[in-house]
């Protein structure tokens, strides 16, 4: 070490120094600094001791929350994310599976109807939820898988609307409402099937191209009419529900119920209605009584025809729309115990079958079957055959179908209204109708075409023909207002009567021609539709009596319409109704929709029961007594309030007509397309 005078000796310039020694006391002092883990954690430790017992049992109770938090979040992530991809796998393995006749069961096109909670104010929003894209469909063997597509994965929560619109419509406020409800989607086709009858060139179904675009649409609000038709259901039901659980049909004044075959028609009709209008809560307990009390094997004789329609039309649509294969096994279980009643000498079936011994008989009064019952059972036993691979449905009601094609006794395609069963031949002969007994025979003609792809040309060539001598024979205009109307021939003689029944008739010309047929089918459908409206509007009631007579000439103070007093009932019927739906569908006009609406309020009017359910009446002249005869028919519900509802959807995918064929009683079935 340098010293001061040894640098001075040096000659270097005096520098001074100064030394500094520090003491271990110094360094560790207190108040000194030092940056080494056990000081911070000395430090740390004497200030969470320096805190109250309560601030720190706060600071611990946080600490603890956050982790909770964190691990509940954490969890519910996982679920959401494997429950995705287990679905995802679950799917690509179901469509792997083998099945005996079909690729797939089809599988739910609409969402399951929603679960409804109470909500009160004004009308709450639905929860929305766009459908998964179905799986793709791998070729395996031509197989038919009955099984429901996973229910867990399809229902969604929503809320509940129908306690707003109950108390809105008591009030007379639906109308001022402007705020809509956002509607669950409403149908997104899943696989269509194929056109070939079951047979070992069916290998699987295929998804219509159409299927991704649609899952990209703006879901269509529910609107304020179709609200109103959810309460008159909800309204009707609570009626039936009451006082006629798992019988035929309501008797709503009397508070008791009829029984006609004693297998819960009304409650199996409306199903897919309940499915449509989304009412999950009523759909889950019809379902349970269908599981559990619905029992075919009994000693009861059912007629094929309304058997066929309802029942087995019923359980084959609420099957396509649900996805539930319940549904399925029940329409196997009744088609098969209805097919004794095809055991004739001429194949042309009985009317009447006892579904529990296995028998069959004609009427008691006679050896014929009527027209329309025979001819009108092929969509759904056609059906039956494509879902289970058993092609005797379809055999048997395709015979009888050829055996009718080339009958004598037509008159320009037009049939009479009955057949004998023994010798196969029409009986009657002469007399010619639209009506009843020989309505739903050309209904039939032109949506077996429609459901088998356009291809059986014998069943279009009918319907064709048909038609045209509707025009020859049976069409005539009245007066005042020119109404072209549908009458009656009778061994030449033409009548102007007119049945409600023959309403069918604009809507089935519509269809025909939205699917290619002549352009003055649908001319002719838009001026009979105005003569179906007119027969409402023109009663006192503003309700159409079950027959009309047209006045073909002009007379001072007469209407177009006159009623005889034996028909001047109304049974709640479907028809005109119907066919307002095809030609809105097709059409876009708005004023079928109002026709409609009016239609609507005049059932409110004039048929409601305020303790449940809507009766039919006997008088439509006298509006201060319409005399009401305390029958809901379950076709109420089934047909007219399904209609009512579509119509008023602008929604053109909630049965998508372009894919779905309706059965007579407004089932609606696939239409099968090339696989």
């Amino acid at each position: 070490m340098y010293s001061g005078a040894a640098a001075a000796a040096a000659g270097s310039p005096r520098r001074d120094f100064i030394f500094v020694t520090l003491g271990p006391e110094e360094v560790v002092g207190v108040g000194g600094y030092n940056n080494s883990k056990a000081w911070r954690r000395r430090s740390c430790w004497r200030k969470w001791k320096q805190l109250s017992r309560l601030q720190r049992s706060v600071i611990l109770f946080l600490f603890a929350f956050l982790a909770v938090c964190g691990v509940i979040s954490y969890t519910s992530m996982g679920e959401t994310w494997k429950s995705m991809t287990n679905k995802s796998l679950d799917d690509q393995r179901t469509t792997e599976q083998e099945m005996p006749r079909l690729k797939l069961a089809n599988p739910a096109v609409l969402p399951a109807p929603q679960k409804a909670d109470a909500n009160h104010g004004d009308y709450p929003e639905l929860s929305l939820q766009k459908p998964p894209k179905p799986p793709h469909v791998h070729r395996g063997p031509s197989n038919l898988q009955i099984k429901a597509p996973r229910r867990d994965t399809r229902l969604k929560t929503r809320h509940d609307t129908m306690r707003a619109v109950e108390e809105l419509v008591k009030a007379d406020k639906i109308e001022k409402t402007e705020k809509s409800i956002i509607s669950w989607r409403g149908a997104v086709i899943e696989p269509d099937q194929s056109t070939e009858p079951p047979s070992s060139k069916i290998t699987e179904l295929e998804k219509p191209s159409s299927v991704a675009a649609e899952d990209q649409k703006e879901p269509v609000p529910i609107n304020e009419r179709q609200l109103a038709v959810i309460e008159a259901f909800r309204h009707a039901w609570k009626g039936y529900k009451d006082f006629a659980w798992g019988h035929d049909e309501l008797k709503p004044l009397s508070k008791s119920y009829s029984e006609w075959f004693g297998l819960g028609l009304t409650l199996i009709d409306a199903l897919d209605t309940m499915w449509i209008l989304g009412l999950k809560e009523e759909f889950e307990e019809a379902r349970k009584w269908v599981a559990n009390d619905l029992v075919f094997d009994k000693n009861v004789d059912v007629n094929l025809f309304e058997s066929t329609i309802r029942i087995l039309g019923g359980l084959l649509s609420t099957y396509h729309l649900s996805g539930d294969s319940l549904f399925l096994e029940k329409a196997k279980d009744i088609g098969n115990r209805l097919m004794p009643a095809f055991k004739t000498p001429s194949k042309i079936p009985y009317s009447d079958v006892n579904i529990g011994r296995g028998t069959a008989h004609p009427p008691r009064w006679t050896s014929d079957s009527t027209v329309a019952e025979v001819t009108s059972i092929q969509l759904e036993f056609r059906e039956l055959s494509r879902l289970t691979g058993d092609e005797k449905f379809r055999k048997a009601v395709d015979e009888v179908m050829k055996h009718v094609h080339i009958l004598s006794g037509k008159n320009d395609g037009l049939v009479p209204m009955f057949i004998n069963t023994n010798s196969g031949q029409f009986t009657h002969l002469g007399v010619y109708t639209l009506g009843a007994r020989a309505d739903s025979y050309y209904e039939y003609l032109l949506k077996q075409w429609i459901q088998g792809g356009k291809k059986e040309n014998e069943l279009l060539e009918d319907y064709v023909r048909a038609i045209e001598g509707v025009k020859k024979h049976l069409l005539q205009r009245s007066e005042p207002k020119k109404l072209t109307f549908v009458g009656e021939l009778a061994h030449g003689h033409f009548s102007a009567k007119m049945d409600h029944l023959v309403c069918f008739l604009p809507g089935t010309l519509a269809l025909g021609a939205h699917n290619g047929l002549a352009a003055d089918h649908m001319k002719l459908a838009e001026t009979l539709i105005e003569t179906c409206y007119q027969m409402y509007a023109q009663v006192e009631t503003g309700l159409s009596p079950e027959i009309v007579h047209f006045n073909l000439h002009a007379q001072k103070g007469h209407k177009d319409v006159e009623i005889k007093p034996a028909d001047r009932h109304n049974l709640l019927r479907p028809e005109t109704v119907e066919s307002l739906f095809y030609m809105y569908r097709f059409t876009g006009d708005k004023k079928y929709q109002d026709w409609g609406w009016e239609i609507l309020q005049n059932f409110n009017r004039y048929t409601r029961v305020p303790t449940g359910g809507y009766t039919s009446i006997n008088n439509v002249q006298n509006p201060s007594n319409p005399e009401p005869r305390d029958k809901m028919e379950s076709f109420f519900l089934g047909e007219t309030l399904k209609y009512m509802f579509l119509l008023f959807s602008d929604d053109i995918d909630l049965i998508n007509l372009d894919k779905y064929i309706f059965n007579t009683e407004a089932h609606p079935l696939p239409i099968w397309v090339p696989a």
